[in-house]
């Protein structure tokens, strides 16, 4: 990539290419391995993010070898999605940046954790002392940690997704018993303000940073679910009290 078509890269693109996920660092004998997964849907994207990673993030120090891996489902040549997955297939590729079989065992750890929309990159910094065979258990490692993390963001956002309807609910119902609650003789009601809607949480905040906490976000589904549970027991107290 040349100075002008990066700098054309870094001025133009609306959305940088973000990783989801990042292991941790795996130092021996002085080469350092560092994983990185990102979101992507087709071979533009996983490209964009590759010379994302390799000449915006990693300019200044750049990896001796930036293994690569992607797959991600796509449209069968000739189907519109209508006829069910069979109109889909899984593409995928891998590149060892010359580091000879490292794409592969990062292309195979991916398909053992069944990940699939994602592109992993193995960052190495060559410290000058080769290491044999084992660079392939510290490829693999990095790979396995960043698809782990991968696929725990993914089930803490279907639950986030979950939290939201319950709190668009929960909060339906407290209105409703808001309206057939007997009013209270000592409250003007004229002047009394509008009840305040209550600041729904930054869940993405709570759930997702540092890390996704899986475990807090199975327990806050629990309360949203008891606190629906207690407002239709009320309701339903209150609706034969009026009658």
């Amino acid at each position: 990539m040349t100075t002008s078509n990066l700098d054309s890269f870094v001025t133009h693109a609306k959305a940088l290419p973000a990783a989801v996920a990042i292991s941790s660092n795996i130092e021996d004998r002085d080469s350092i391995f560092i994983g990185s997964l990102y979101r992507i849907s087709s071979l533009a994207e996983a490209e964009r993010a590759l010379a994302h990673h390799k000449h915006v993030l990693h300019a200044s120090k750049p990896a001796s070898h930036e293994i690569s891996a992607w797959r991600f489902m796509t449209l069968r040549p000739g189907r519109n999605g209508l006829g069910g997955p069979s109109d889909f297939e899984v593409k995928s590729a891998s590149d060892d940046d010359g580091e000879e079989h490292g794409g592969r065992t990062i292309l195979r750890t991916m398909e053992k954790q069944g990940v699939i929309d994602a592109l992993v990159i193995v960052s190495r910094w060559f410290g000058g002392t080769l290491l044999g065979p084992v660079r392939f258990t510290h490829i693999e490692t990095c790979t396995h940690e960043v698809c782990q993390t991968f696929k725990a963001t993914e089930d803490v956002e279907a639950i986030i997704e979950e939290l939201k309807e319950l709190d668009d609910k929960l909060s339906m119902l407290r209105s409703k018993l808001a309206a057939i609650s007997p009013a209270d003789p000592s409250t003007d009601s004229v002047s009394s303000p509008a009840p305040v809607k209550n600041k729904l949480p930054d869940y993405n905040a709570l759930l997702l940073t540092p890390a996704p906490d899986l475990a807090k976000a199975k327990r806050l589904v629990n309360a949203r679910q008891s606190a629906i549970r207690s407002v239709n027991s009320i309701i339903t107290k209150v609706q034969t009290e009026n009658k």
